[in-house]
């Protein structure tokens, strides 16, 4: 597995996968034709289907449009074989033809991975849309012009199950989460020897140390610094969230939400108290998030409102030392890098189970440590946490990652401090595995039709047509 530094990246949301991957894309295209004067951009898939929403044109033009005019083409019916959030990248000659074609995937939480195969269209409808100028009438996001994700008839068939381990490309996941490094062509270096939950408790065992030593084992007395800088930006979006009022950009008109449950949970009984707390410390950062501003990937940006709202909540109200904080983060992380290596945390790949529940594993065992649970207690919580969301399907409506992503966020928060709970009762030992339930998820994933994996075809986000 890789460091947290490429789980954990701070970046600017709506989308790690659908904003923050395609960013940093073209960063690495431009650093590789700093001599080019014009692009050609294909978008495939789940990132043509709901690119618009997620911010995906503003990302890449941002980056590309300052060196020469970008033209865009949307194919959101064709799912390239590798993952469905495929892009190609090219440059435009002055005569009309395209050089250096380069295809890259935005894998989940902002990452990238470069595959092979050639383009394969979903057999009913059409293969293709028609390029978009860039410049048609939108909604206005932050300053930027935006239109309405391009949409294909509902009912498609699923694209097959797709492999998210293959050797890919490295971005600083230590800056801002999506700047290009100077060796953007090789893989993260793998830093842990044990990938699987099994043989990590085995060994946490064995020496009696816990999750978050393991950690430090692997990634050096570094990674405390490092975890210490997402935490305070974590801090800062819930901080940010509980006293920002208005309305959420995009067509849905959205009230924020966070300030006023902050301020009716201060009302309430202590016994009450303590949800309607994490509900407004989890809407917080999403609807943050959903507005372009500053957060953490957790694992993704979609999903990045849970671990915060549990870690800020225990902080304040159980005056847990940042020491300890740190401590749970690394064991969170550890978690959702798991599932990262494993199977998927891409919500294009196995829905939204990937990314909320994934997020809620985490918060589940981070919880758990802080309270004093056991290894076995720990990673009883994580599989609950994720078990519980199993088979959530990823459909936002408008492709925003608003509805129905921001109370995900906040349901997933307060059910990781039930995960805990039910599992400090109990001495740890259950029937189905953290390992078993990741294997699960990823098969129940690549069942899923894709009209349910962040295409914006099915489902909820059927209901604004």
């Amino acid at each position: 597995m890789e460091s947290l530094r490429e789980l954990y990246r701070i970046g600017i949301g709506p989308s790690s996968s659908h904003t923050m991957g395609p960013q940093a894309a073209a960063q690495i295209y431009l650093q590789r034709h700093p001599e080019a004067r014009a692009f050609d951009v294909t978008l495939y898939g789940s990132l043509a289907a709901t690119g618009k929403g997620h911010m995906t044109d503003v990302a890449i033009l941002g980056v590309l449009e300052p060196q020469g005019p970008v033209t865009l083409h949307w194919e959101p019916r064709t799912f390239l074989p590798f993952h469905p959030n495929g892009m190609k990248f090219a440059v435009l000659q002055a005569d009309g033809t395209l050089s250096d074609p380069w295809t890259v995937y935005s894998i989940g939480g902002g990452a990238l991975s470069e595959g092979e195969g050639k383009p394969t269209p979903v057999p009913s409808g059409s293969s293709s849309h028609p390029a978009h100028p860039v410049s048609s009438p939108g909604v206005v996001f932050d300053g930027h012009t935006r239109g309405y994700a391009p949409t294909a008839p509902s009912g498609s068939s699923s694209h097959p199950a797709h492999p998210v381990s293959s050797p890919g490309v490295v971005f600083d996941g230590h800056t801002r989460g999506y700047a290009p490094t100077a060796t953007a062509n090789v893989s993260p270096a793998p830093l842990y020897d044990l990938n699987t939950m099994e043989d990590i408790i085995a060994w946490c065992q064995q020496s009696g140390r816990t999750f978050w030593e393991y950690v430090e084992r692997c990634e050096g007395p570094a990674i405390w610094d490092y975890l210490r800088e997402v935490w305070q930006v974590m801090q800062e979006a819930v901080e940010r969230g509980i006293n920002h009022e208005g309305v959420l950009p995009g067509p849905l008109g959205l009230q924020r939400k966070a300030p006023v449950y902050y301020v009716k949970a201060k009302g309430y009984k202590s016994n009450l108290q303590s949800d309607g707390l994490v509900y407004a410390y989890a809407l917080a950062v999403s609807e943050e998030n959903a507005s372009g501003g500053r957060i953490v990937t957790a694992p993704t940006c979609g999903s990045c409102g849970v671990l915060p709202a549990v870690l800020y909540h225990l902080s304040r109200n159980h005056t847990f030392s940042e020491e300890r904080i740190l401590h749970a983060l690394a064991t969170a992380g550890l978690i959702g890098n798991l599932v990262k290596h494993n199977a998927s945390i891409s919500g294009a790949d196995v829905g939204c189970q990937g990314e909320v529940g994934v997020a809620c594993a985490m918060a589940s065992g981070a919880a758990c440590q802080l309270f004093g649970g056991s290894v076995a207690q720990i990673e009883y919580a994580a599989e609950m946490g994720l078990e519980h969301h199993l088979g959530m399907t990823c459909d936002p409506v408008c492709g925003l990652v608003q509805i129905p992503c921001i109370e995900r966020n906040a349901f997933a928060a307060a059910r990781a401090l039930d995960a805990n709970f039910y599992a400090s009762l109990s001495d740890g030992q259950h029937r189905v595995s953290f390992d078993r339930i990741v294997r699960v998820m990823k098969q129940t994933g690549h069942d899923l039709p894709s009209l349910y994996k962040e295409t914006s075809e099915g489902g909820l986000a059927k209901i604004h047509r």
